[in-house]
């Protein structure tokens, strides 16, 4: 399964549109975005989504209760562990505990943001990955990432 990851899209809602669009056009199974939404309007354009959806909630998500009611209860508080065509992930937003989690030895996959800088790369068995800023305000460069579950393959892709 081919899945779409994003973060720290911190209302830019024209990049957000992209991102949505890449992932209608390659078909993935399965969205995470991992925190930083901001704003509930925000799920005007996620709704959109062909796919499954997930979501955590970052440090710079106002008002919780409403991104969670609008993102239909798949917003959840970090760390949230899931389990998606037979991998174990967790999915943080804050960068701290990212390599522990990795060296734990429990997860598949570690999906974390807040750094806005993108992380891609394999510590153990896990794979550590930061899709970057999909808002694109910190370093002006908007990214989101496409992971292969089948074969734990990610790429980040500049939208």
């Amino acid at each position: 399964m081919l899945i779409g990851i994003l973060s720290d899209t911190h209302d830019n809602l024209p990049q957000l549109r992209k991102a949505v669009d890449l992932f209608i056009g390659r078909r993935v199974g399965h969205v995470i975005h991992a925190g930083d939404f901001t704003s509930p309007f925000t799920f005007r354009i996620l709704k959109d989504l062909t796919c499954g959806f997930t979501g955590i909630f970052g440090n710079n998500d106002g008002d919780r209760l409403l991104l969670k009611k609008r993102s239909e209860g798949m917003v959840f508080r970090q760390p949230h562990i899931m389990e998606l065509d037979g991998r174990k992930i967790v999915v943080i937003h804050e960068h701290h505990t990212a390599e522990a989690l990795a060296d734990s030895g429990h997860y598949d996959v570690v999906i974390y943001g807040h750094t806005h800088e993108p992380d891609n790369r394999m510590r153990g068995k896990t794979l550590l990955i930061n899709p970057g800023e999909t808002g694109g305000w910190l370093y002006g460069k908007s990214t989101v990432a496409l992971l292969d579950l089948a074969t734990l393959e990610a790429e980040i892709t500049e939208l």
